[in-house]
């Protein structure tokens, strides 16, 4: 049952992913300016006579998104008609929908020089992060439809229910500071860690302070998710999608923390920053669907 809008809510969901490391990766390499400031030609053409390795990223960058926006078009579509009686269905329509919009208006007035600075341009990379979380979840509830599983929901203690909805409010904070690391150029900024220079803690400068600002919120939320996951073994380990959730989203919160301390060592490896995204927003949509499971606890 379901089988084609499974087949489209999961390749949708799987560019959506490209669609976040590939912003990644034209921020790493500098390639915002891949096809100069006309959007969506390319140095003014349709296709560019010139094909330097920042033009291919940059326009890759583009086709991806384009094809998420027809994807998800064609997903919002069939999800409406075939499961748009369930509960959060069109909400997520709508988020996805709205999002991917406004990510891709904030692109083009970047690359077109309406809206410029490395603030407006790091909120970019926490917009799209709220469609992908959107599109993941739509494709989850299309699964849960299919399994009559769509009115599943886990009762909790009330400490864990407002920690995870605050950890995942703090951790977009937390991921808002990683992209105002890449788009201040602030990644190489301090070349040790956890402290920053070699004999030194403190920052001296603004993009060192960045880089150690957002180590440090990062520190926190490891700490703060550690404690949510003793409290889980303890006190849920028996119910095992509460514990099983958990191991999984400090797993990838520890591969984030990993990756980061071995972008500094390897001066920022390409391979290596991409996971770095890659984690943290398989990570945020693990929050987020903990959040729709609790959410269900009002009906």
């Amino acid at each position: 049952m379901y089988r084609n809008l499974k087949i489209v809510a999961v390749i949708t969901t799987l560019i959506m992913v490209f669609v976040q490391i590939g912003g990644a990766l034209v921020t790493k390499t500098g390639s915002e300016d891949g096809c100069g400031e006309t959007w969506p030609l390319c140095h003014g053409q349709l296709i560019p006579k010139d094909w330097p390795l920042d033009t291919i990223i940059e326009l890759a960058h583009r086709g991806v998104s384009g094809i998420a926006i027809i994807f998800l078009l064609a997903l919002g579509y069939m999800a409406w008609k075939q499961i748009g009686h369930v509960r959060e269905a069109k909400f997520l329509i709508y988020l996805s929908l709205s999002f991917i919009l406004i990510q891709s208006l904030i692109g083009a007035a970047a690359v077109i020089g309406i809206w410029e600075g490395d603030f407006v341009l790091a909120a970019h990379f926490g917009i799209s992060l709220i469609c992908f979380a959107a599109v993941f979840l739509l494709t989850v509830l299309i699964f849960e439809v299919s399994y009559g599983q769509h009115e599943r929901k886990i009762v909790v203690s009330p400490f864990l229910r407002y920690n995870t909805i605050l950890l995942t409010i703090y951790i977009y904070f937390v991921i808002y500071s990683g992209a105002l690391v890449r788009h201040t150029d602030s990644s190489l900024a301090c070349t040790e860690w956890p402290h920053c220079m070699p004999g030194t803690i403190m920052p001296a400068n603004f993009y060192q302070s960045v880089q150690m600002g957002h180590r440090f919120l990062v520190g926190i939320l490891a700490i703060w998710m550690l404690l949510i996951l003793i409290h889980v073994l303890r006190k849920y380990s028996d119910k095992k999608l509460i514990k099983y959730c958990w191991i999984i989203a400090f797993t990838l919160l520890m591969m984030q923390v990993i990756t980061g301390m071995l972008s500094v060592f390897t001066m920022v490896n390409i391979f290596i920053a991409l996971f770095h995204a890659l984690f943290i927003t398989l990570l945020f949509g693990l929050l987020c669907y903990f959040i729709m499971l609790l959410s269900r606890n009002k009906d």
